[in-house]
């Protein structure tokens, strides 16, 4: 699956959705986003699965669906709130090797909402969003020996291991 279409609108400013310790009521939330966001709603990311982490969750491609939160920038904070969830996740490039995430433009939805012309719960309109997804070693570890989080939704009060993920 690519990380963009060819065509697609510029990736600049797009929302973020987020699945583990950066959820409202999960340590980094208060942390990072504090401040740096300007809307906050329910989303779900299609054709996911759901890890557990050390203390965090991972998310990769997959038969599933991992539901989070789809985060808006603030005004005038973007870039900062991008370099800090960059920082966070580990991510220091497109497929660099020492990636513990890769940051991709993926579609989500927001349920709740109905696409014109469609009846209530078939159509959800999908807004593009960054998501960080496991690096591809990381990914390659969870399929062999990881354990996938059943129904895709990241437990408040698990127990912290670290303070970091989506």
């Amino acid at each position: 699956m690519s990380t963009l279409d060819p065509g697609s609108p510029p990736t600049d400013e797009l929302p973020f959705f987020v699945y583990g310790t950066l959820l409202p009521g999960e340590p980094n939330h208060d942390l990072f986003l504090r401040g740096r966001t300007s809307a906050e709603r329910a989303a779900v990311l299609p054709r996911a699965l759901l890890y557990d982490g050390p203390g965090y969750p991972y998310a990769i491609d997959g038969h599933g669906r991992v539901h989070g939160t789809l985060l808006t920038a603030a005004p005038g904070v973007y870039g900062e709130l991008l370099g800090l969830l960059d920082h966070l996740e580990e991510y220091l490039g497109p497929g660099h090797p020492r990636n513990l995430y890769e940051r991709v433009v993926r579609e989500v939805e927001l349920p709740g909402e109905v696409a014109p012309g469609a009846r209530e719960g078939q159509g959800l309109p999908g807004t593009r969003a960054w998501v960080y997804l496991a690096a591809a070693a990381v990914t390659r570890s969870l399929r062999t020996s990881g354990s996938v989080i059943a129904e895709g939704r990241w437990v408040t009060g698990r127990p912290p291991g670290g303070l970091r993920t989506p």
